[in-house]
């Protein structure tokens, strides 16, 4: 390990970081500069925020070692990331988020859907899954960057969990949304250059596209049983259709992340910012270009190491690493790049984790300190700006205790978990907050409630993965999961329990009075 080299490196990185974060501290002065920028974000900003948010050291470590693992097929998912993250996003939903946000004077996205509803049960419970949902989340992320610390750095495990968190509290309690959002267009940026450096790196060392593509697909009779068991058929393959491992790649990972994407508050958040609808259209181009090269380079490096392992090793990569998937791409690269750019790829891994972690922590300390306390006590805005604070640092305590706990190669599965559950308590109502006068308040407390219990229920008693994980069902029932016989126990809960909520919402809402037509036409006014 070269020293010198590495003190470098990170002293550049974290000078810069701080200087961008102390501009951060001292351009906010008010809650609504700390929770939303004063509404005047650029959208070079906005766009390298969200991305930046939205892809972190679970796309790059955890789903790039779920390629690793089972192949190319996740590159579906960095379509949906591009079509339904980016375009969808921002083009159809953000800009009618960005209009009644702000026609609402709404700060967090709990408190959005509060004001478009009339409703503080609609605040107080949105904000109560966010702040008990994310610690997963957030605890995946650090373990991600830790495990490349870990690897790259021969550093303690814990050590590196705390060294993560205290820099990332530091900046966010101090600089609020600005200090995240500016921070993350720094991180954002490395991310990008990093990770196309390492696409065009990998393909030349392993004899360019063609040929390590097809050594790739020659690799298939070295596919483990196990995986084919399960309806794997190679790296360039996509699965055998309904066998248990299609169901999870289609249901958990493609459509789990590439659709619950749309109902992630600490994303959603960030479409009020901008002052203008012309800075939304801007951005979709920076930020398409930013998903294509960072997760698109993840799930291409991560299958294609496989040929790199077995020609230096004898062995695929998920052997090469022992069976922890979590580790694929850090061994990747530790072993076939240069000392210096093990370095950089670790600044990429830092800033991809410290670019989440912020959004995270801001999302769960002002959903606890302004959507829960602050409501509840009926503070005005510079008082619950405080307790706001004091979330966060609550945010940070938990995610760091539940990063001790949870066992490995569970990257990937906590982000699909925590977006699934995202997508079965909002996607229905937030879907109609912005495009259904008619939806009312009883609808949309009956979406967000039957969402999360149905969601949660399958979590807890059907969907293998996390039942059995849990125990609950065994404890109660003396089995496994309630449903035993495919593919049921394999379906992830975003497919039952989305539909239950839009069937809940509608119905209650048909079957209610309207909302007063002031109040909707005070949602809407100015709204295309």
């Amino acid at each position: 390990m070269d020293v010198l080299i590495l003190v470098i490196v990170f002293l550049i990185y974290f000078i810069l970081i701080g200087y961008v974060g102390y501009i951060a501290w001292k351009r906010t002065n008010s809650s609504e500069e700390f929770m939303l920028a004063g509404r005047k974000t650029h959208p070079y900003i906005m766009a390298l925020s969200y991305g930046a948010t939205f892809i972190s050291t679970s796309a790059i470590v955890g789903f790039g070692g779920v390629s690793g693992q089972f192949g190319m097929g996740i590159l579906w998912l960095a379509f949906l990331n591009i079509f339904v993250g980016i375009f969808i996003a921002f083009v159809v939903l953000g800009k009618r988020t960005r209009a009644i946000g702000h026609n609402l004077k709404s700060l967090t996205f709990p408190e959005f859907l509060s004001r478009r509803f009339d409703s503080k049960f609609i605040q107080y419970f949105s904000g109560l899954i966010i702040f008990l949902g994310m610690p997963i989340y957030a605890s995946v992320v650090l373990i991600g960057a830790a495990r490349f610390m870990e690897t790259s750095l021969s550093m303690n495990f814990q050590l590196a969990l705390i060294i993560l968190s205290i820099v990332v509290a530091a900046y966010v309690i101090f600089g609020g949304i600005k200090g995240v959002m500016y921070t993350e267009a720094v991180q954002g940026t490395i991310m990008l250059v990093s990770m196309a450096a390492l696409l065009i790196v990998t393909y030349w060392l392993l004899g360019g596209i063609e040929t390590s593509h097809l050594a790739l697909t020659n690799l298939a009779p070295h596919f483990p049983a196990s995986a084919q068991a399960l309806g794997s058929t190679g790296w360039t393959t996509f699965p055998t259709f309904g066998s248990q491992f299609w169901w999870y790649l289609v249901s958990t990972i493609i459509m789990g992340v590439g659709i619950g994407v749309l109902a992630q508050p600490q994303l959603a958040v960030r479409f009020m910012t901008v002052e203008s609808n012309k800075e939304l259209n801007r951005a979709v181009l920076i930020g398409g270009i930013f998903i294509f090269f960072v997760v698109g380079t993840a799930y291409i490096v991560g299958a294609l190491s496989n040929v790199y392992f077995f020609n230096e090793l004898g062995q695929i990569a998920v052997n090469a690493v022992g069976g922890n998937i979590d580790k694929i791409i850090p061994t990747f690269i530790s072993s076939t790049m240069p000392e210096w750019f093990v370095y950089v790829f670790l600044l990429t891994l830092l800033a991809a984790a410290m670019s989440t972690l912020s959004s995270q922590y801001l999302a769960q300390g002002t959903s606890l300190g302004r959507d829960i306390y602050g409501s509840l006590k009926g503070f005005k805005n510079n008082k619950s700006f405080n307790f706001t604070k004091i979330g966060i640092l609550i945010a940070v305590l938990l995610a760091f205790v539940l990063s001790l706990v949870l066992p490995g190669s569970i990257v990937a599965t906590g982000t699909a978990l925590f977006f699934g559950i995202c997508a079965a308590a909002f996607l229905s109502v937030y879907i109609a907050a912005l495009f259904w006068k008619r939806a009312n308040r009883q609808g949309a407390i009956a979406g967000i409630v039957s969402g999360t219990i149905a969601s949660l229920f399958w979590l807890i008693f059907v969907f293998g993965k996390t039942a059995k994980g849990l125990g609950i069902c065994k404890l109660l029932f003396g089995q496994e999961s309630l449903i035993l016989s495919l593919p049921w126990s394999v379906v992830d809960p975003i497919l039952i329990a989305v539909p239950i909520s839009f069937i809940f919402l509608v119905v209650v809402s048909l079957l209610t009075k309207p909302m007063e037509s002031e109040h909707i036409d005070n949602c809407f006014d100015g709204v295309g």
